[in-house]
């Protein structure tokens, strides 16, 4: 266990420090604007590549994607700039949301189970409309104004910020709904809006997260790692711990600060070099029981072993709380086997946050048979 000095997050104690980064990973690469202008044979050859990554890897990067590229930096800017504020102009973006919510800011602490990260995040939800708290009327403001206004960087206005995520998430959802079309077709599923539209039904429980991971706590945190001595300057701290995403899929930017890795199907993991100009797509557990398991969600996690902050902001797309999920019948075939019994989305929500990130949640609604 590494205990920081006070201030660097403030004391805790930090999970999981590791020595040695892994291999580069290969990652599958999809180019939406070329499968488009190559008639139905590139969106064909598209889709194959699709469903081929979601079955082998679980994940692949997206380019061609069509999100503007001015619009991508404006929000980095402005996701670095809010997270450069006063601690206590961070934590009164929690004052307007009500107690028990998952949404606002948070540091640290991932989830209610005990989890740690050497991380601090906004969590948002997403609505027909673009990006919220979850409890504000369209009229109030998505993120609180700071003590001192006029201390607060030009890149980063309350109001500005708030327009910004939500142009982000209306551009970033479009795209992921492109995804998810080429994911059914890649099934050779005859509608191919199957798994789309459960993204875009009004009541959708979707999500956006702007994580930022500072630079690594300074070598002197670390010597436990060598005995009390000086050497050795590649301890890698938890950023945010191994799991995998509940929802049906999840679209992420970040900088060009790398710490993405991704567990392969061997259990083997390796990391991701950052593209700030790409998106990096994960299928979700709900997505792995649509397909019964065609498609597998990915385990992955976030280590921090750099001098430079690493800023990522994610898009969760989910379904509605009430919808039930299972298997789709042309995924299981005439006599085929079922492997996951019947459940909602809020159900399975219900159950996965009851648990540590690294658990295995889709284990309890395996079928026996």
């Amino acid at each position: 266990m590494v205990v920081l000095a006070k201030g660097e997050l403030e004391q805790i104690a930090l999970p999981a420090v590791q020595k040695a980064a892994p291999p580069l990973a290969d990652v599958p690469e999809v180019d939406l604007a070329a499968a488009a202008s190559r008639g139905a044979e590139g969106r064909a050859a598209a889709a194959r590549a699709v469903a081929a990554a979601c079955q082998e890897h679980g994940f692949f990067k997206v380019t061609g994607h069509g999100v503007p590229l001015d619009l991508l930096a404006r929000v980095e800017n402005a996701a670095a700039a809010f997270f450069a504020l006063q601690q206590r102009d961070k934590e009164s973006a929690m004052s307007a949301v009500a107690p028990g919510s998952p949404f606002g800011y948070a540091s640290k602490r991932i989830g209610s189970n005990g989890d740690l990260g050497w991380v601090e995040y906004l969590l948002l939800g997403v609505t027909a409309a673009g990006a919220s708290t979850g409890d504000h009327s369209a009229d109030e403001p998505l993120l609180p104004a700071p003590a001192d206004e006029e201390a607060v960087p030009s890149a980063w206005r309350r109001c500005s910020f708030r327009d910004l995520l939500n142009e982000y998430t209306v551009a970033v959802r479009r795209m992921t709904c492109e995804v998810l079309e080429l994911m059914a077709e890649g099934l050779g599923m005859e509608e191919t809006d199957v798994f789309a539209r459960l993204v875009l039904e009004d009541d959708s429980d979707s999500m956006l997260r702007v994580n930022h991971y500072p630079p690594r706590p300074e070598l002197k945190h670390l010597q436990q790692l060598h005995g009390g001595g000086g050497g050795g300057g590649g301890g890698r701290v938890t950023g945010f711990g191994e799991h995998t995403d509940p929802q049906i899929i999840s679209v992420l930017r970040s900088n060009a600060t790398s710490g993405l890795e991704i567990a392969l199907r061997d259990g083997t993991w390796v990391s991701v070099p950052p593209d700030q100009g790409s998106f990096f797509v994960n299928v979700g557990d709900a997505l792995q029981v649509l397909t019964n398991g065609r498609f597998r969600s990915v385990r992955h996690r976030v280590m921090v072993n750099s001098v430079r902050s690493r800023v990522s902001v994610i898009f969760f797309g989910g379904p509605p709380p009430r919808e039930t999920l299972a298997p789709l019948p042309q995924l299981v075939g005439e006599g085929g086997r079922s492997r996951y019994r019947e459940f909602t989305w809020r159900e399975y929500k219900s159950s996965a946050y009851r648990t540590k990130l690294a658990d295995n949640r889709l284990c309890h609604f395996e079928t026996t048979s």
